[in-house]
């Protein structure tokens, strides 16, 4: 059974950084995307930012410049460095991974909060 198991949200002051990390594990398969989406409450989860098998990324444009996303294939983790967090970033972060057959699996959420 794949899991995902994000870790790193926490609290932060405006400006301050953090690194969110998401270890995939029960998979025998490589992993094709793999990204990070954000929900806050009353809101569609959107996508913040996704990093192809072979490292291509992409971004949201309200993240573009601040976050970076990365991934180690040999240890099934993907990861996000967050730098100059804002409270709009507030959201609970859920990793997110594309398996064989397109088959799309996510992790449990953890929760960023920055505060003003």
């Amino acid at each position: 059974q794949v899991q995902l198991v994000e870790s790193g949200g926490g609290l932060v002051q405006a400006g301050g950084s953090l690194r969110l990390s998401c270890a995939a594990s029960g998979n025998s398969f490589s992993f094709h995307d793999m990204g990070w989406y954000r929900q806050t409450p009353g809101k569609q989860r959107e996508s913040v930012a996704i990093i192809t098998s072979g490292g291509s990324t992409n971004y949201a444009g309200s993240v573009k410049g601040r976050f970076t996303i990365s991934r180690d294939n040999a240890k099934n983790t993907v990861y996000l460095q967050m730098n100059s967090l804002k409270p709009e970033d507030t959201a609970v972060y859920y990793c997110n991974a594309v398996g064989s057959r397109l088959r799309e699996y996510w992790g449990q959420g953890t929760q960023v909060t920055v505060l003003s």
